[in-house]
């Protein structure tokens, strides 16, 4: 999976084959096949593997209120994790930002963002603020905006003045 990630984002989808993804794993094409079906589904599978190991963060409690502190607490591990992991986030950025793999990814990648989503616009709605949906929007393009800008110049990012800009704004 960690090679198909690399190689996924290096090509794109479509220019890398199983012969180079069994090759760069030191695997043969056939025990790649007793994994996955298709490439199809290596894809999914790592597109949908970054998103929950992403969102484990959100909700701790896995009760489906987002409160303060788990707001909070997220904000922080998302920070602490982009900058522990940034190779593996720039190669997933970079995967999400190819169409064709969001149309091949399907309806899973949405069932699994939009109850983060709704949480968020609930907390909003709770907290009083104007316009809950707006602020949900804002507040995941703001987050992945930040992560983006921090992987592409990771040297010159005041990344800590940041985290706490977000924190003032929203705790």
């Amino acid at each position: 999976m960690k090679s198909a990630l690399k190689l996924f984002a290096c090509h794109g989808f479509f220019d890398t084959t199983i012969n180079m993804i069994s090759k760069d794993a030191g695997i043969s094409k056939g025990l790649m096949y007793n994994y996955f079906k298709s490439k199809e589904e290596l894809l999914r599978t790592v597109v949908l593997q970054g998103i929950n190991k992403f969102l484990v963060l959100f909700d701790p409690d896995h009760d489906g209120v987002l409160t303060k502190s788990e707001l909070k607490y997220f904000i922080e591990e998302t920070f602490r994790t982009i900058q522990n992991d940034l190779q593996f986030w720039k190669i997933y950025f970079s995967i999400l930002s190819q169409p064709q793999v969001l149309k091949i990814v399907g309806n899973k990648f949405w069932e699994i963002i939009n109850p983060v989503f709704k949480m968020l616009e609930d907390y909003f709605k709770k907290n009083n603020v104007n316009n809950p949906e707006i602020e949900t929007k804002f507040f995941v393009a703001m987050i992945d905006g930040i992560c983006i800008h921090y992987i592409l110049d990771p040297d010159n990012f005041p990344f800590e003045e940041i985290k706490q800009k977000v924190i003032e704004l929203y705790i």
